[in-house]
């Protein structure tokens, strides 16, 4: 995936009026969350000088993400998107009008502030996953990287405009006129939601259900080496980054001695370095430079700018230091979306997405609340170097493990025919044991057994929570591939889940047995024995 859109064609998406008037409504939508943000995140320093209390609240919006992506991402793939999209703009409205309502009669607390916060959080973590799968159904595929491109480049326009507009807001009229404008931003998002007409979702008898969406998502992700690779990567290094997000105010103001609109500045360069580096950089630096080197300069940039910042430099060194932050952070972000989203099929993207956001935001979390408590005993300045120090560690270590390619042709192969079967079966009936013979002659047998240990990373990732394989002891020609599917239903899903690259290699496994007749498939279903009393 592009971080940025492509030349000549990347601003295709725009021409597919569904895509283009709901993405400037969530440039607007998220201009507003940033406002409100940048009010709390600069009001908690009004009500308490404390770093714990500072961090608090940056851990407060990204806790909830920790908690509930990998259940949002389950559940935008069950429910209808749209309806979903527009229950949770109301939910973060009503907690920014509670804001509003709180700070305008002066009972706005340090509790109150990073509860609301959670729930605004919660808000953030159902809507990511969600809305990033409606992606696929406003453009046409072959427009599909574009517009991902242009969502990172409309969020990324969002925080230049929002946390500038935010701290002038707070500067001149306070906190509850700026939770106001928040709560109105919200109005045009599900103004836009309304607007749209979605076509109903068809329940073909093999929609998912929640637990079973979830378990499946879980499994995929739980085999998925490549997938590990990336979370590795993400975690190790949001861990320490995380430093500067969650001391930011607390920078702005006691080391650099600025105001509420001058913490908006340092936040609006952020999102100004972000878009130049989107816009300008990036396209330069993949023509030379592969992903890890990407991710490796992002990581030293990152590590230089926290350094730099606790020497409490001029501010207008601070504003350019934080203008390379933002072009080192979206290339960061980009490289290791970019990484996850190439190696995940359609069917499980949105919850694998969610298990990144998970790692990403828990990362986040921890690392602010660890870095706050830090800067408690050893104050700002130190706890910016500790965190460069140990990035700028990290970050060479994490190189030598290399991010995945994401080469692989991930489009459903569809080759895979229904099993048949005597009867009907009914489609929650299991578990399900599938048998797969083969014949293989005693010369090909280490090259088979290769092949087949890779083709049992395919069938776990697909839907098996057992995989194995065994030989005949009266005819070890005789091998017997096996797995277990939890249900009926989630084997013909297991058909539908295939990939091209994954139809490979069942075929190169198939091509060592040997015969006319191709390999023995066997469905077996459990059966349910009486109850037998004891006399």
């Amino acid at each position: 995936m592009s971080a940025t859109p492509a030349a000549g064609g990347g601003f295709a998406p725009l021409r597919q009026k569904t895509f283009a008037i709901l993405w400037v409504a969530t440039i607007v939508g998220n201009a507003g969350s940033f406002i409100r943000d940048v009010a709390s995140s600069w009001l908690v320093t009004d009500l308490s000088n404390a770093p714990a209390a500072v961090a608090a609240v940056q851990a407060a919006g990204t806790l909830p993400i920790f908690l509930l992506a990998i259940p949002a991402g389950v559940l935008s793939d069950i429910l209808d998107r749209r309806k979903f999209l527009i229950i949770i703009q109301l939910l973060l409205a009503g907690a920014s009008i509670c804001l509003m309502l709180l700070s305008a009669t002066g009972l706005q607390t340090v509790t109150s502030l990073i509860a609301l916060t959670f729930v605004g959080g919660i808000g953030a973590a159902l809507m990511a996953p969600t809305w990033q799968a409606i992606v696929p159904e406003l453009v046409p595929k072959q427009d599909l990287k574009g517009a991902v491109a242009l969502n990172s480049l409309g969020i990324n326009i969002s925080r230049a405009i929002g946390p500038a507009v935010g701290g002038l807001l707070l500067a001149w009229f306070g906190a509850a006129f700026t939770y106001g404008v928040d709560v109105i931003s919200y109005i045009f998002v599900i103004a836009a939601l309304i607007w749209w007409r979605r076509a109903p979702d068809v329940d073909d008898g093999l929609s998912e259900r929640f637990f079973g969406a979830f378990r499946a998502g879980l499994r995929y992700a739980k085999a998925s080496r490549e997938l590990h690779v990336v979370l590795l990567r993400a975690a190790a290094f949001f861990a320490f980054s995380s430093s500067v997000w969650a001391l930011l105010p607390l920078v702005a103001r006691n080391l650099l001695g600025g105001d509420a609109s001058f913490y908006g500045v340092l936040l609006g360069a952020v999102g100004a370095g972000a878009i130049g580096g989107a816009l300008v950089m990036l396209p330069k630096l993949r023509a030379k430079l592969d992903a890890d080197a990407l991710l490796l300069g992002s990581v030293l940039v990152t590590a230089a700018v926290m350094a730099g910042l606790s020497f409490a430099p001029p501010r207008w060194v601070a504003i350019l230091a934080l203008l390379a932050l933002g072009a080192a952070w979206i290339t960061a972000l980009t490289t290791l979306n970019g990484a996850a989203q190439s190696i995940l099929p359609n069917w499980v993207r949105g919850r694998s997405l969610a298990v990144y956001l998970t790692v990403f935001n828990g990362a986040m979390t921890a690392g602010s609340l660890g870095w706050g408590a830090v800067a408690e005993v050893a104050g700002v300045p130190t706890t910016l170097v500790l965190g460069a120090v140990g990035l700028a560690v990290a970050g060479p270590i994490f190189h030598f493990l290399k991010l995945p390619k994401g080469e692989a042709d991930l489009v459903a192969s569809n080759h895979w025919p229904e099993p048949l079967t005597a009867a009907p079966v009914e489609h929650d009936r299991g578990p399900v044991l599938i048998t797969i013979e083969y014949r293989v002659d005693k010369n090909d047998r280490t090259g088979f057994l290769t092949a087949l240990a890779r083709l049992s990373g395919e069938r776990r990732r697909d839907g098996a929570y057992g995989w194995g394989v065994t030989e005949d002891a009266a005819d070890p020609e005789r091998i017997v591939e096996w797995f277990m599917v939890e249900s009926w239903a989630e084997h013909l899903r297991q058909h539908r889940r295939v990939s091209k690259a994954d139809a490979d290699v069942q075929q190169e496994v198939r091509g060592f047995h040997k015969g006319p007749e191709a390999p023995v498939v066997n469905h077996l279903l459990s059966i349910n024995l009486p109850h037998l009393g004891r006399n």
